[in-house]
């Protein structure tokens, strides 16, 4: 490979050697042209720019002012190029809407009224809700008479419990008053509506005895719970049967009422034979098994009178064990001792109970018990408000249903704020 070679450069005014090789001749002066200059002469003075003064262009101080988009005068706008009768209709309209506004304010208004008097007459903790139906009102009231009007009453006292609910809808009303803004009172022609006494209200202010109510059948409430006696939480069963009393109340019919004391004993409130505090079948069974509750029971003299067991078989159960399980292996003892009224036979002997395993103290809290107090603190009952002004309000009929007492009442003539 051959190396490369350098070729001389010369200044312009340097001679020629013409000896040496490599060496050309030499150029004219004139025809040699520096690169650098030229582009230098190809580009703008920056100091001829910063000092040159640009003179202003007429009208550039004006003030500045937005383009005129006015139509001419001779062009109309939209609602005069409108028909007359479309202009009819807009205005008919704009009147509508505005006779349909002062329409509501004035029914607003009128139920406001309506409900304050109900409230006071009929002395409610909280204002009813009133309802007045039919469009437009405003021409009602001018005929003074209003064809139907409903009115919902929540969380009525009646006695010792509170109704959830007293819905009614009254009909053909005549209004007293001469506008919106002077109602002086009304006069009910027809009335027809519901009572709602909830299950759940019931729980909730009869559960100082924790006890549940629920609806069986049409006519039949449930009651199952708790009820403290003597510091023992004993079991509460108890059926009601739901009736109408008079034109304004219902009554309960409080049946098989029993208080259970574990697996012991069973007391029903009343003086028949099989009410009472009377042991359970288990508890009679571990009497007639082991021999000392037999012999304490035995000992008593109330107790075996009521057995009717002969006192000389008494005596020789008492001295021999053989004697005592024949007596009272018999299944005859085991019925026996069950029908026995521990209320009666016991009050004399507390230590009875105790050798039974029943805590002596339930006997003065379970004879307090008797079946009208523990009745009343089950019933149901209720009478509904009288009312202060004219008319007639009765009770239709009662149903039991899922979730409480329906009632259905209706009434005539009846007056409000009169």
């Amino acid at each position: 490979m051959r190396s490369p070679h350098r070729i001389a450069t010369h200044p312009p005014d340097a001679p020629i050697d013409h000896d040496r090789p490599g060496d050309t001749a030499q150029l004219p002066a004139s025809s040699y042209s520096n690169p650098y200059d030229e582009l230098a002469a190809l580009a703008p003075n920056p100091l001829e720019e910063f000092l040159h003064e640009e003179k202003d262009e007429p009208g550039a101080d004006a003030p500045w002012t937005p383009p005129n988009h006015r139509r001419g005068s001779r062009r109309r706008t939209r609602f005069a190029g409108l028909p007359l009768a479309a202009k009819a209709v807009v205005a008919v309209l704009v009147a509508t809407a505005f006779l349909a506004l002062g329409d509501r304010w004035a029914l607003l208004y009128a139920e406001h009224e309506a409900a304050e008097k109900l409230k006071d007459q009929m002395k409610l903790s909280a204002a009813p809700e009133v309802d007045i139906e039919g469009f437009p009102f405003l021409t009602q009231v001018l005929d003074k008479r209003v064809d139907k009007v409903k009115v919902t009453v929540p969380d009525v006292a009646a006695d010792r419990i509170s109704l959830a609910k007293v819905s009614a809808t009254a009909t053909d009303v005549t209004i007293d008053g001469d506008g919106p803004t002077s109602f002086k009172g009304a006069l009910i022609g027809e009335m027809n509506g519901e009572v709602l006494l909830s299950f759940e209200d019931l729980n909730r202010e009869l559960g100082a005895s924790q006890v549940t109510f629920t609806g069986k059948g049409h006519d039949q409430v449930l009651a199952r719970g708790t009820l403290p006696v003597a510091g023992h939480d004993l079991k509460v069963r108890a059926d009601a049967r739901i009736q109408r009393n008079g034109d304004r109340g219902i009554s309960t019919d409080i049946g098989g009422m029993s208080l259970q004391l574990g697996d012991l004993a069973t007391y029903r409130p009343g003086t028949r034979s099989k009410e009472g505090l009377h042991l359970s079948r288990g508890s009679a069974d571990r009497v007639s098994k082991e021999t000392s509750k037999a012999k304490a029971l035995l000992s008593v003299p109330a107790i075996v009178k009521r057995l009717g067991v002969p006192d000389s078989v008494v005596r020789e159960a008492l001295k021999s064990d053989t004697k005592l399980n024949e007596l009272t292996g018999a299944p005859k003892f085991v019925n026996d001792v069950m029908g026995l009224n521990l209320i009666d036979v016991a009050m004399g002997h507390p230590w009875l109970l105790k050798k039974l395993g029943l805590d002596p103290a339930l006997l003065d809290g379970l004879s307090k018990l008797t079946r009208p107090v523990l009745a009343d603190r089950l019933t149901l009952a209720f009478q509904l408000p009288k009312l202060p002004g004219e008319g007639a309000m009765a009770l239709q009929d009662v149903t039991v249903e899922k979730e409480g007492i329906r009632v259905r009442i209706a009434g005539s003539g009846i007056g409000v704020g009169r």
